[in-house]
């Protein structure tokens, strides 16, 4: 079998077996598609049962000339993961990238906007016409529930649970979280979802979904982007933002007004803690009034 036959085969187990997202698998497979690229490229004929830890080496330092050091350990986390899976079927004994170092990233702290930011943008949409009142609440979905791009364009009517205060969430790998949700996000859902959605003629397979576009289908992901970005302009705000930012302020702002990290690990679906823990890095001020405030030497 060619690369391609293992790939699609890899691709399968990625879906099925692992649960993963078609955006996450899509990422795996470009990974795959840089290397394959680099082979053709540089006229090596080898299979991924053949190729050994020299040849990786060689892609390594290809694009650590193109790439900076996050992108380059991104790939290589991608093809580690292509490898054990030809391990973990029996079609190759080892990993060539076992050796193989990937390079010191730092930890990157995630942008976020202030409380007046937010509130900048949401007084920017244009609420005259249907799309404003559905971006106020895309916004508002965003930032009052920490979401995902991808999990607030698959949000579905029937993941609303209002009278219980919470929502149904569907994040990575297929895990369902429920997310509580304040009244005022709950409003502006329901003014979406009474006076301009149903005006849409919803297009077959999209009935139960909660963000339409004007054709009456999913929101892409890109399209939430293209929204918010504009809006950023429009306020002149000097940050380069997207739908993460949104979702970043929205546990940075949990965090200084005093929630607990497990309970802001759970809001987010994070499955691991130390992922959260990032956002104790984020305001350094804050944490120095909080040692101030309650450490019994202060």
């Amino acid at each position: 079998m060619n690369w391609e036959s293992y790939i699609k085969k890899y691709q399968s187990y990625l879906r099925i077996e692992r649960g993963l997202s078609k955006n996450t698998i899509d990422n795996y497979s470009f990974d795959l598609e840089r290397l394959c690229l680099f082979l053709t490229q540089n006229e090596i004929i080898v299979s991924p049962l053949k190729i050994s830890e020299d040849i990786i080496q060689q892609f390594v330092y290809s694009i650590s000339k193109q790439l900076n050091a996050r992108s380059q350990a991104r790939i290589l986390s991608g093809l580690k993961s292509f490898f054990n899976y030809l391990i973990f079927e029996e079609y190759r004994p080892d990993n060539p990238l076992e050796l193989i170092e990937s390079p010191k990233t730092g930890r990157k702290l995630p942008d976020t906007l202030t409380v007046i930011e937010i509130d900048l943008l949401l007084a920017a949409i244009d609420l005259c016409t249907n799309e404003g009142e559905r971006n106020r609440a895309i916004l508002e979905t965003l930032y009052g529930c920490g979401l995902r791009v991808s999990e607030l364009v698959s949000l579905k009517i029937s993941d609303l649970f209002f009278e219980e205060g919470f929502i149904k969430i569907t994040g990575k790998g297929n895990k369902e979280r429920f997310v509580p949700i304040g009244t005022l996000t709950q409003k502006y859902i329901k003014i979406y979802k009474e006076n301009i959605r149903t005006q849409l003629k919803v297009k077959k397979g999209f009935e139960d979904t909660l963000f339409l576009n004007r054709r009456g289908s999913q929101l892409t992901r890109a399209m939430i982007f293209t929204i918010i970005k504009n809006l950023a302009v429009k306020i002149e705000l000097n940050k380069s933002i997207s739908p993460h930012t949104l979702r970043h302020s929205f546990a940075t702002h949990l965090l200084e007004n005093g929630a607990d990290l497990r309970s802001i690990q759970l809001m987010l679906g994070h499955e691991s803690i130390t992922t959260t823990e990032i956002y104790v890095h984020l305001d350094r001020k804050f944490l120095t009034e909080v040692i101030h405030a309650f450490h019994p030497r202060r």
